[in-house]
């Protein structure tokens, strides 16, 4: 903008009509700038594109479509194809959006040490939790992503989420169920991959609420979080390649019956000594009671 300057010269003495014609300028736009210096236009678009940072912030992989819904949530309502012009100009691009060639992109950087370095054990519930995303595809809706939680304790699915989306909100919400279940979870460590949903803000944000502490494993290093891989590993037999699923709805109930019915209840490990998830918590942590 030009006009402040023409402002500035004229507070110099020199004459509007001067610095307009050598600014090569129209003088009554610039008086009704000066009349009104923000446009109630100009205000409104700042807040929108505030509310797309924001939302991109929050998850990077976002799309324009995406950070409309979550700037609309956060009131400030706007097309799609406002929010598209908007991320254009204020160069707001989703992460997903940038291909590199080769193998696939790089990981990001870690927001967290790895405080577990493949020790995959626990003396008590809730010292240790892995936790990782799959995905698997329907047949008429495309994609279902799930974010499990696992207690390296007990082996126990402590908590997960289940969305068509994969994006941090389907990581927070399954810390936000563990939490619910499980109560007091002061200290504990929950380990991930780098993925952008564990790397985002919205998840640092969650962790530092419950004082959680955060950790994650290497580049490329698979065996950092084998303990939770081994979990998708029985999931996809049992489950995901048992037959072709057709809705999403079909999928997510026969994921939640599986861990809640067969992996829970019914499916002893030898980890354990030969008990199941729920019987080894109750047998271990019986003591503690009775004690109590």
């Amino acid at each position: 903008m030009t006009y402040p300057l023409v402002s500035e010269l004229a507070a110099d003495g020199i004459p509007v009509s001067v610095s307009c014609r050598v600014l090569k300028l129209a003088r009554q736009p610039y008086y009704r700038w000066r009349n009104a210096p923000i446009r109630d236009a100009d205000v409104l678009r700042a807040y929108r594109i505030n509310a797309l940072h924001d939302a991109h912030h929050d998850d990077p992989t976002f799309g324009y479509r995406y950070l409309a819904d979550e700037a609309r949530r956060a009131g400030w309502r706007m097309s799609r194809r406002t929010a598209w012009k908007l991320c254009s100009q204020a160069g707001i691009l989703s992460s997903a959006q940038r291909r590199r060639r080769g193998k696939g992109k790089k990981a990001g950087p870690p927001v967290f040490d790895d405080h577990v370095k493949r020790v995959f054990r626990a003396d008590a519930p809730n010292r240790g939790w892995l936790t990782d995303i799959t995905e698997h595809r329907t047949t008429t809706e495309g994609k279902l992503y799930c974010c499990a939680i696992k207690d390296v304790f007990s082996n126990r699915i402590v908590g997960y989420s289940i969305s068509d989306r994969m994006t941090a909100k389907l990581a927070v919400d399954a810390v936000r169920n563990a939490v619910t279940r499980r109560g007091e979870v002061a200290g504990c460590i929950l380990h991930a991959d780098r993925g952008s949903q564990f790397r985002s803000r919205a998840m640092a944000r969650e962790l530092r609420l419950h004082d959680m502490v955060g950790s994650m494993g290497r580049v490329g290093a698979a065996g950092d979080n084998a303990a939770m891989e081994s979990f998708w590993s029985l999931l996809q037999t049992n489950v995901l390649n048992q037959q072709r699923w057709t809705t999403r709805q079909e999928l997510r109930l026969a994921i939640v019956v599986w861990i809640e019915r067969k992996y829970h209840r019914q499916r002893a490990q030898d980890a354990l000594g030969g008990l199941t998830p729920i019987e080894f918590e109750a047998k271990l942590t019986e003591p503690l009671t009775l004690a109590a």
